[in-house]
């Protein structure tokens, strides 16, 4: 087991943190890869070595004396919606990315930034689909097969159902369970769905799906978002 792991700078999602997905990913690899749930507990920095530590079942990032993240096997039972073609999806897409773009809070995230060009960013922009309410979805053409990519290509879209786009304050992930069930396939179109599972005061979760173009489901994720603070009067 690595002693320490660092988050290179391309994988941000806020512009001096690591994209929250992507470091659940890893947190997941260190833990033997298989269905995990990790909770972010910091903004996890980039370029600098993050210590890992191992207690009874849980592994931890920490940076120095601050909890990063915190990560333990489980089991994910998650149900899906069906899937949805690549056609279709890339429709939804194209619909949404003008508000999208616009109201991003984060728009050099690597996973759902619209400033990341092609080739460097994941540009995964997840538009609501026509008449299946709350239902969301997005492309994404791996490049590399990672599992990783995979947990971080399964974040960003979980945002969509739950965010505040133009009411509200952006809001931050917080914890994220995720299980692969297969492997993605490099270079080939991949559709992500996502969904809303409920909210409570600040707190956002939601669910998300990744098919293969060909309808095969290839893994699951369930997402809990935090609302970040409004600003007292007079900040």
């Amino acid at each position: 087991m690595a002693d320490a792991i660092a988050i290179p700078a391309r994988f941000n999602g806020p512009p001096r943190s690591a994209n929250g997905g992507y470091t659940c990913g890893l947190v997941a690899g260190l833990l033997g890869g298989g269905p995990a749930e990790v909770a972010l507990r910091s903004p996890p920095p980039l370029e600098r070595p993050l210590a890992v530590r191992r207690e009874h079942d849980t592994v931890e990032l920490r940076n120095g004396e601050t909890l990063v993240a915190e990560g333990r096997a489980t089991r994910l039972e998650l149900e899906a919606p069906a899937p949805v073609g690549v056609d279709e999806a890339e429709a939804a897409s194209l619909s949404g990315l003008e508000n999208w773009a616009a109201h991003h809070p984060f728009p050099t995230c690597v996973v759902c930034g619209p400033e990341r060009p092609a080739g460097d960013g994941f540009r995964v922009f997840p538009g609501a689909l026509p008449g299946r309410r709350g239902l969301h979805a997005a492309v994404w053409t791996p490049v590399g097969t990672a599992p990783e990519c995979v947990w971080a290509a399964l974040d960003c879209p979980t945002s969509a159902p739950v965010a505040n786009f133009e009411v509200g304050p952006a809001i931050v992930l917080a914890r994220l369970a995720a299980r692969i069930d297969a492997p993605v396939q490099d270079g080939t179109p991949h559709v992500v769905v996502s969904w809303p599972l409920g909210s409570q005061g600040r707190k956002r979760h939601a669910g998300a799906a990744l098919f293969s173009a060909q309808g095969a489901r290839v893994a699951v994720a369930r997402a809990l978002w935090i609302e970040l603070k409004r600003p007292a009067e007079g900040e």
